[in-house]
This record gives structure tokens, C-alpha cells and sequence, in this order.
């Protein structure tokens, strides 16, 4: 500054020269130490100008006018040079920051995008956080699996903490404690809740939770497919065991009931020795049916069955079927209500009479003696509906759809040790796969009052015309 002022002298510049030497120090001071450093440095060029002038140095500004507003406007420039500086240097900060910050969304997003999804997300999902944002501790909720995992030191119990995070749904930032919680969202719909203590903006509390949202869906989606692939595998063996034993069964069947039939025409038996060859070509029977539906099933869940569809009258459809079950319903009520005795359906007949037949056996196990089971036919909506009706057990809510599983059986229908009817659990469910194959669907309602009805629906393109 003495350099300055003395090279004003000696070169005899007036004073909005020497001003303008004076600012190119005062500026960089500001920029470089801030704003009282300027002031000082400002202060000793008044006082120094005046020295090199002549005048005497004074620190009483009123004394000389120009030496008080060059310190005037030495301050002002100090101020404003300082401010601008210090605002830059808060946004080059900041920059840095959100640089940094981005750098570790993209590595913890990177590092997510490559997780063992074989296994539960949440212990790595809160390793990562911790490892990458270099937080104190971190606390991953996942109510899914209603587990908490944690990573780092915690003075307080994180597993209440999480929780609560997620059951009151509390999302805030806490700069006190450096708490920062987040609700984990798929969409609008909670999925767990991150708890973090440590150095992080709000912004970047809200990526690291909508990043665990997508990872926690990524994992169920990753479980729901690799159990739909084991198993369709596992139905997919179970239908060439099916096969196969059917087809190993029905050789000895064939055997057995040629010789039953044998030992009857032989005659000469007695009443007791007759009775026991009936009961024979009887449960050959009951065998050799449960054999072909076995096999029926198998190559229906295989793909095997060809559909041979064919003009079929409804009223002959049904008779066929109530002629079949004759001796079942011989102590039955039955009534057969058809809207149009001449309606047309194009179906494999086979097929259909397989399906028509379960129905009116489960009819027959399950009714109340002495009701009447009807057999309807209604054409609604471009639909052939099919119904059979009776009054028996209700069928809970929870497993009317479930009966259409193979060899699942509603507890209400498998009854008791000692009542327990007859089945096998297959029956329904190729009753729904004809119906499916056939573009059909299949359903049941169940009521105390009203009774239980199990329907099947043929679309019109089925009615209308074979192809």
C-alpha cells in the first residue's frame, strides 16, 4: 500500500488515480480474505495518501472531505466485491457437493442394479447406504418381510425407530440430530422406511428411498418368477408322473376286471362268493375311472388333448349325461330346465360330457337327501351357460375359487373322518381346463338360502360355427 501511494506521488496522479491503484488492492484483498481485512486495508490507504500528500494523518475524517468518501467507497466495493465472492465460493461449494453426491447416486444405483437378488435386499440395501454416503448408521425397514436391517452404530434402538417411521408415515429431516427419515414408496403405496444419521440433503434422502423402492420391487418380482417357473416345472412333472402311472395302472385294471367278469359267467358261486366278484368288477370300475381322468388331466395340462369340435344339441348333451350317472341319481331328485331345446353348441362332445359329469357327481356326493338337482341351460350374452344346482354344505367364500386346484378340497366338502365323501380333488379341476380349452370359464356360488351352483361358460364363437 506504501508502494502504491508513493508511486502516486512521485508520479502526480490525481486523486481518481491513486483511487483507482488503491482498488486494484482493495479488490483482491476482498476477494481473497473478506470483507474486514478490506476495511482495514482501505482505512491505511486514506491514511497513507494523506501522509504522502502532505497533510497530516488524522483520524478524524471530517477534517478532510475526499479522504472520507474514498473510504466511503473503498467499504462499498469492499462489501459488494466480498459478498460476490462469498456467494460464488457457497455456490462452487454446493456444486462440489451435488457433484460428489450425484457421483454416489450413480455408484449406489450401479451397485443396486448389480445385487444377488437370490437373497433378501434389505442387509445389502443397508450395507450400501452406509458404505457409499459414508454415514454414521443406517436402517433399512422392509414391511414385506416385517425385518429391520442396520448398518453402523446406533446409540438408540433402531428397529422401534424404523418402524415408527413407516406405521405414522413420518418423512422429515432433523438437522438437531442428523436424523434423516424417509417412507419407502412404491408409487402411493408404503413398502418400508429408511432411517439415516450422517451428512445428506433432502434431495438425496429422497433418491436413496424411491432407489430401495425399485429394489425392493425388483426382488418381488424376481421371487414371483422364479416360483411361477418352479412350478409350472414342478406341474409339468407332475403331469408325466400322472401319465405314467396311469398308463402303468390301466394294464393290471384291464386284467382284474376280465377276470371278474370270468368268475361271474362261470356261475356256481354262492351268494357270498357272487357278492365278493360284484364288489371286484365294482371298484375295477370305480379304478378304471379315476384312471382315465387321471390321464385325461395329464394330457389336458400337457397340451395333448385336440380339441374335436362338432355341432352338439344341448338337450342330447344333457340326457347323455343324466343317462351315464342313472344308477347315482336313481334315489335323486332331478329336474333339467333348458331355455331352448333346439340351442347349438360347438364343442368337443367328449369333452363337454366329462365336464357336465363332474358336475352332477359333486351334485350327487354333496346334496341333502330328498332336494332336487337341477341341470340348466341358458343362452346369455352371446354364452351357452351351463348350471347344476343343489342345497348341501356351503362352500366358504375363501374357497370357491381354490376348488378348481387340482387336489385341493374345500374343508366344508372333505367333512369328517367318519363323513368324509368320496374324491380326489381332480375332478373340478379338468371340469375348469375343458372349459378353458374351450374358451370358457368356469365359477361356483354358495349360499345357506339359495343353495350351491357350479357354472361353465362357452363363448359365442363356439355357438356359432366349428372350424
Amino acid at each position: 500500500m506504501i508502494l502504491a501511494a508513493a508511486l502516486a506521488h512521485w508520479s502526480g496522479w490525481l486523486l481518481p488515480v491513486a483511487v483507482l491503484l488503491y482498488l486494484l488492492i482493495v479488490i483482491p484483498i476482498a476477494l481473497l480474505c473478506g470483507f474486514w481485512q478490506a476495511v482495514i486495508v482501505s482505512l491505511s490507504a486514506v491514511v497513507v495518501h494523506g501522509f504522502f500528500t502532505g497533510r497530516q494523518p488524522q483520524f478524524n475524517l471530517a477534517s478532510d472531505p475526499a479522504n472520507s468518501v474514498t473510504l466511503v467507497v473503498f467499504v462499498l466495493v469492499a462489501l459488494t466485491v466480498s459478498r460476490l465472492s462469498a456467494r460464488v465460493t457457497d455456490h462452487a461449494r454446493e456444486a462440489e457437493s451435488r457433484g460428489g453426491q450425484m457421483h454416489d447416486l450413480y455408484e449406489f444405483t450401479r451397485r443396486t442394479l448389480q445385487m444377488n437378488l437370490h437373497v433378501e435386499p434389505g442387509p445389502q440395501l443397508a450395507e450400501l447406504v452406509h458404505e457409499i454416503f459414508q454415514l454414521e448408521a443406517v436402517a433399512v425397514f422392509d414391511a414385506d418381510l416385517h425385518e429391520v436391517y442396520q448398518a453402523g452404530i446406533w446409540n438408540e434402538d433402531p428397529q422401534e425407530l424404523a418402524r415408527n417411521v413407516y406405521y405414522f408415515e413420518t418423512s422429515d429431516d432433523d438437522p438437531a440430530t442428523g436424523l434423516g427419515r424417509r417412507v419407502v414408496r412404491l408409487g402411493t403405496v408404503p413398502v418400508g422406511s429408511l432411517v439415516m444419521r450422517g451428512e445428506t440433503s433432502p434431495l438425496t434422502n429422497n433418491a436413496i428411498a424411491s432407489l430401495i423402492a425399485i429394489t425392493f420391487d425388483r426382488y418381488r418380482a424376481f421371487a414371483n418368477e422364479s416360483r411361477i417357473e418352479t412350478e409350472r416345472r414342478t406341474e409339468q412333472l407332475r403331469a408325466t408322473v400322472l401319465d405314467s402311472l396311469a398308463h402303468a395302472y390301466k394294464t393290471p385294471l384291464t386284467a382284474i376286471r376280465a377276470a371278474s367278469t370270468g368268475l361271474g359267467e362261470m356261475g356256481h358261486l354262492s351268494a357270498g362268493q357272487a357278492d365278493l366278484v360284484a364288489l371286484i368288477d365294482e371298484q375295477t370300475g370305480l379304478l378304471s375311472d379315476l384312471t382315465n381322468r387321471l390321464l385325461t388331466t395329464a394330457r389336458l395340462d400337457a397340451g395333448e388333448v385336440a380339441i374335436h369340435a362338432a355341432p352338439v344339441g344341448v338337450g342330447s348333451l344333457i340326457e347323455e349325461v343324466v343317462d351315464s350317472l342313472r344308477d347315482r341319481l336313481a334315489s335323486m331328485k332331478v329336474s333339467i330346465d333348458l331355455q331352448d331345446d333346439s340351442l347349438v353348441v360347438c364343442c368337443d362332445r367328449q369333452l363337454m360330457v366329462m365336464l357336465l359329469t363332474q358336475y352332477v357327481d359333486n351334485a350327487c356326493k354333496y346334496s341333502i337327501f330328498g332336494t332336487t338337482i337341477t341341470i340348466r341351460v341358458v343362452h346369455l350374452n352371446a354364452e351357452a351357460i351351463f348350471s347344476v344346482h343343489s342345497y348341501g354344505p356351503v362352500i366358504p367364500r375363501a374357497d370357491r375359487e381354490r376348488i378348481f386346484n387340482r387336489y385341493y378340497r374345500s374343508m366344508t366338502h372333505a367333512g369328517t373322518r367318519s363323513n368324509r365323501a368320496a374324491g380326489t380333488g381332480i375332478g373340478l379341476s379338468v371340469a375348469k381346463r375343458v372349459a378353458v380349452i374351450h374358451g370358457g370359464y368356469v365359477w361356483v356360488t354358495s349360499d345357506e338360502i339359495e343353495g350351491t351352483t357350479f357354472f361353465a361358460a362357452i363363448p359365442a364363437p363356439v355357438l356359432k360355427r366349428c372350424t
